[in-house]
């Protein structure tokens, strides 16, 4: 199976095939209740798992997917949120929407934070919610409450289906605005009464209009002047850097890539998802150069990533009063570029190929001698070796309380080639974002700029389902884990194993050190120390221990992964020892 084909858990098959398919077949009639044409458009575009919490205003979907051939399996956790982040991470790994049903009110008010965070980070999703009966709008049902307007902002599409004729054209809608660069999350509700309602409708196939006509695809193509351009500003420069974001692995755009750092000898820095495209080891991935990089830089190319507070706004260079470097910014769609930073090229298309293009441009100016950053590259690559020298130490330090990077230390040499790494916290995430680098692509997954905690139980278990035969590894910050670690319940019953490590300092710690350096105090940083999370992974049916000895980390991780259960290694580590950063993203 490949990496973007979600598997059904085990035990949840069901027989035959979805109807259509992602490529976009003709329209065919369905007939049947709300919940029926709902879930028939869904499985067209690739939806294999229904993430929820059950509610009666979505029972219809509940339905059509446990007594009708659409090979979508049944997935309920304990809180929507996890439903919601579930349906993101699956957006992420499988660059197909995922799809989360939530319950009118509440259900829908608890998924916002996973839409909100879908839509920073880009990843293609769709809720669907219940709705009060339409029948009885306006007269105070249970749970009516108007969700649209308070999901608009964080949605590239929001609506109500108007009857239940319009429910298939509806959900189709939110499927082609989820799935469209730029993607991110799509929401549709459906009155109750709208969804229990039958009738006879059109399931419109993939890459169709909601209505069964061709739809029109955006016109993505490389704007040969703007390639033009920055193929004179490379061949112009002596230090380049290349930076490859979330939206390079979304837009299928990593092959592409790795050709455009090989064929150019383009250093390299990765950010989110763009992890993984340059493999680990590879010669020219400089991360662990980055300040150097950055500081030195004359034309930096950034490609699939905000200029965020995570590159400096886009402003890179000047170290030492040189001059600034130039910028060139390349986004997927025109919404997505940063013209906050005044970048010398910005552009957007199809990122493989505009990159594609980028190589080709360049080498018909320089024809057979490209470009010669060699020099500019072996300086990063020493600086990043010296790092890395450095971070050993650090690696292996046996000092008591346990040093967080020692997690690392013994984390790393045990994941294998296609582990999926899932971040949920703060300041022991911020720790693996220094010392893991990824072998593949769509291989880590992390707040991204939205910085939500809590998201990690709904990314462990989309990727369970999704990589049904890779490692699953969820690091946990103590605090990270007291909004979702009820879900692991949600693991137990589904039969989801995955290995679990804490980072466990009894506090906020991306909270506690900054407050005290900015007051020389703290207040209200602190949790309970030595918290046996551990104990409560085994209340709830897994498994797990605690460890305070450094020598001990690396054995209760092979038994986390050779149990073949959720399982949690909670190491209680040293809060003095928190992730030296200069910047709080302000």
């Amino acid at each position: 199976m490949s990496h973007d084909e979600p598997a059904p858990r085990a035990g949840h098959e069901k027989a035959g095939r979805s109807p259509g398919g992602p490529g976009g077949d003709a329209p065919t009639p369905v007939e049947g209740h709300g919940g029926s044409h709902a879930t028939a458009v869904a499985a067209a575009h690739g939806v294999r798992t229904m993430f929820t919490l059950s509610g009666a205003h979505v029972f219809p979907m509940y339905d059509a997917a446990e007594k009708e051939d659409h090979g979508v399996a049944l997935l309920d956790v304990r809180h929507e949120q996890t439903a919601a982040f579930a349906a993101e991470a699956t957006g992420k790994l499988t660059r197909s929407p995922g799809l989360a049903v939530l319950t009118a009110g509440p259900g829908v008010t608890n998924g916002v934070s996973a839409l909100a965070q879908a839509s920073f980070s880009g990843a293609p999703m769709v809720v669907l919610g219940g709705r009060a009966p339409a029948g009885r709008w306006g007269t105070g049902s249970l749970q009516e409450f108007d969700h649209v307007p308070m999901v608009r902002s964080v949605t590239v599409s929001a609506e109500t289906a108007r009857d239940t004729a319009d429910i298939a054209a509806a959900t189709h809608r939110a499927f082609t605005a989820a799935r469209t660069a730029h993607r991110g999350p799509a929401f549709l509700d459906v009155h109750m009464d709208h969804f229990f309602d039958r009738c006879d409708s059109v399931r419109p196939g993939p890459g169709r209009a909601g209505d069964g006509s061709p739809a029109a695809a955006p016109d993505r193509s490389p704007d040969t002047d703007a390639v033009d351009r920055i193929a004179d500003l490379l061949v112009g420069a002596e230090r380049p850097v290349l930076v490859l974001g979330s939206d390079v692995w979304a837009d299928r755009g990593e092959d592409a890539a790795l050709r455009c750092v090989e064929s150019l000898g383009l250093p390299v820095i990765p950010n989110g998802m763009g992890r993984g495209i340059v493999p680990a080891g590879h010669r020219l991935l400089v991360t662990k150069a980055r300040g150097t990089a950055f500081g030195a830089a004359d034309v930096v190319l950034v490609v699939g990533t905000p200029l965020d507070f995570r590159l400096g706004y886009g402003v890179f260079g000047g170290k030492e009063g040189a001059t600034p470097a130039k910028v060139v910014h390349i986004a997927d769609s025109p919404g997505q570029l940063g013209h906050h930073a005044s970048p010398a090229v910005a552009t957007a298309g199809d990122l493989g190929l505009v990159l594609d293009a980028v190589v080709e441009a360049v080498q018909r100016r320089s024809g057979a001698a490209r470009p010669d950053w060699s020099t500019w590259a072996t300086t990063l690559r020493e600086k990043a070796d010296a790092t890395h020298a450095a971070d050993l130490q650090l690696l292996g330090a046996s000092a008591d309380p346990v040093h967080p990077a020692r997690i690392y230390g013994e984390l790393l040499p045990r994941l294998a080639e296609d582990a999926v790494v899932i971040g949920d916290g703060g300041d022991f995430v911020s720790y693996a974002g220094k010392f893991i680098e990824p072998a593949r692509p769509g291989n880590w997954l992390d707040p991204g700029p939205f910085g939500c905690l809590g998201a990690g139980l709904g990314a462990a278990i989309a990727a369970r389902i999704a990589r049904p035969s890779s490692q699953v590894v969820l690091l946990l910050g103590d605090g990270a884990a007291g909004f979702s670690l009820i879900d692991v319940d949600t693991l137990v019953r589904h039969r989801l194993p995955v290995v679990m490590v804490m980072g466990n300092n009894g506090a906020w710690g991306l909270e506690k050190g900054p407050m005290q350096m900015l007051y020389g105090y703290d207040v209200i940083a602190d949790l309970a120390p030595r918290t046996r999370y551990d104990e409560v992974v085994k209340a709830l049916g897994g498994a797990g221990e605690m460890v305070t000895d450094p020598a001990r980390i690396g054995p209760a991780l092979d038994r986390a992964f050779a149990s073949g259960v959720p399982y949690l290694v909670n190491v209680i580590t040293d809060v003095g020892a928190m992730y030296p950063r200069a910047t709080f993203g302000v």
